[in-house]
């Protein structure tokens, strides 16, 4: 009987796997590269706009707060997409799901680029994020199914790159192409690649039949919870800081509709035998505690890639490209350690590696809580590279250590559950930052304000000088009075926001030492006989 059994295990095997298709082979490596290469393109269209948003913002016609529409829209879709990608491609194959996805990510860039006013712009960046957040779970569905486990490091590093790298170099290609040519280049730039994308999961990818039966047995009541909850959910974290919040009724009303979906979902998924996405894995203590990385990752990178541009445009009215050239620092030393991660893996306990990062994380934070108004983008560039040697040891370890026990049925939604946790960080760090540094920023202007009687001598001295200058450069005593004045005024506002910023920086330090603590508790992983 066990004879029989292995046998037929053999066997089916082989039949899963023809020949060329096997894990580890040439087509699973370009099938996986493929991937990667998608998900590069999909996260990096989430920063690539930001840098350019006077722009297009200007050719639509559209006032700043609406423009903010055209990168929520395409969260809110990509959000959406990530938990329905494990069961359309199960039902269509993951090789149809991809081609179609990708194909339709390119004629939705496309679109984008033909945008005539803001709602045709939301419309298509909506369709774009949707189409695009598909690559993101199904690039590390690839890693885990195609790759051999002793190469599976060699394919989380490469995720790494996607992960963080591409919004790093987001706001500085997104800048470069608006500068050069025009912002409708920020689109353009997804035909090549996607083109080249579905070439390499065409050859890599082996073609499978429709599962008439998984697509039938659609969890109708799990895909409207899902999509109503965390739809609502993203323009909360998006919206939310711009429209006070709570005292806005379309953020209230958007808040219990998200709040009473996302429960009805997760109730609907802990109850279902074939669930939309497997919740029950977040009961697998190792698995849930990844999951919290994942978060806190999501909350420290996106939160950066928020804050310092920022700072930078606030406090030293630096363009979209020297912004860029200083955001740039976070992405390219990491392309020196990466190659290494795989190794060290080898010879060193993943956990160490990522509590590591996540301390070097941690670092890089806390090195910006002490700015000045001298400190611009010159200044930051060791804490940004400081940043940018840690992440290659937080997310290499990380994703092999959370799917280390995941049985391979479970791949799609250990990947859903991830990718969803570390989009759902990144959108909750950079609506924390935003209402922290408004909050404190207001109290510190208030202790500023307060203080200032006590060094009234010193603020008199301030005003009769600056008054002397401007009087010096023309400007009658009433008016260089009131020069003084409204400049005094807008250096307390300026140090203001610059103690505020350090605030925020020294808390995000220490969220991040809680990450330390987190993946120190995973057990030791079982090695593999």
């Amino acid at each position: 009987m066990a004879t029989a059994i292995s046998t037929a295990d053999k066997a089916s095997q082989v039949e899963a796997q023809p020949k060329g298709y096997e894990r580890g082979s040439r087509r699973a490596w370009i099938a996986v590269f493929g991937g990667l290469i998608g998900a590069f393109m999909a996260i990096l269209d989430i920063q690539i706009t930001n840098a350019s948003m006077k722009e297009i913002q200007g050719s639509l016609g559209a006032t700043l707060e609406e423009g903010s529409w055209i990168a929520t829209a395409y969260l809110v879709a990509e959000m959406i997409a990530i938990p329905l990608s494990g069961w359309l491609s199960q039902g269509l194959s993951v090789r149809r799901y991809l081609l179609w996805t990708t194909s339709l990510f390119i004629g939705a860039s496309l679109l984008c680029s033909m945008a005539w006013n803001l709602e045709s712009m939301i419309a298509f960046r909506a369709l774009q994020g949707f189409f695009g957040g598909a690559l993101i779970p199904l690039a590390f569905r690839l890693i885990l199914e195609f790759l051999p486990d002793n190469k599976r490091s060699v394919g989380m590093a490469l995720f790494g790159v996607t992960a963080t790298f591409a919004p790093s170099i987001g706001p500085t290609l997104g800048g470069w192409l608006t500068e050069q040519f025009s912002w409708h280049y920020l689109f353009y730039i997804n035909v090549p690649p996607g083109l080249l994308v579905m070439a390499m999961l065409a050859y890599g990818l082996e073609k499978k039949p429709v599962i008439w039966d998984k697509l039938k047995n659609v969890d109708l009541s799990g895909i409207i919870t899902m999509a109503l909850g965390m739809g609502c959910l993203e323009v909360v974290l998006e919206e939310g800081n711009r429209k006070d919040w709570f005292g806005s009724d379309l953020i209230r009303n958007l808040s219990i509709v998200a709040v009473i979906n996302i429960s009805l979902f997760i109730y609907i998924q802990l109850k279902k035998k074939e669930p939309l996405v497997n919740l029950r894995l977040l009961g697998q203590r190792d698995f849930a505690i990844s999951t919290l990385a994942y978060f806190l990752l999501g909350v420290a990178l996106f939160g950066a890639i928020y804050m310092i541009p920022l700072y930078l445009s606030q406090i030293h009215d630096y363009s979209p490209l020297e912004i860029g050239e200083v955001i740039m620092w976070m992405g390219f030393p990491q392309l020196l350690v990466l190659p290494f991660i795989p190794k060290l893996m080898e010879r060193f306990d993943g956990r160490y590696l990522a509590a590591f990062g996540f301390a070097m994380f941690s670092l890089s934070y806390y090195m910006n809580s002490h700015m000045t108004a001298d400190f611009a983008g010159d200044q930051m560039i060791a804490s940004q590279i400081v940043r940018a040697l840690g992440q290659p040891f937080i997310l290499v370890p990380i994703g092999i250590i959370a799917t280390m026990h995941i049985k391979p049925h479970e791949n799609a939604s250990a990947s859903t559950v991830l990718n969803v946790m570390r989009n759902l960080g990144g959108a909750c760090g950079i609506a924390l930052v935003a209402t922290m540094t408004d909050n404190l920023s207001r109290e510190h202007l208030a202790n500023i304000k307060e203080t200032l009687p006590a060094v009234s001598p010193l603020a008199n001295d301030y005003l009769t000088q600056t008054a002397n200058v401007f009087i010096q450069a023309g400007s009658d005593p009433v008016t260089a009075s009131a020069q003084a004045n409204a400049m005094l005024s807008q250096t307390m506002t300026q140090q203001a926001y610059i103690q505020a910023y350090n605030d925020v920086f020294f808390i995000l330090s220490v969220l991040l030492l809680v990450a330390v603590v987190a993946v120190l508790s995973i057990r030791k992983p079982t090695k593999k006989t």
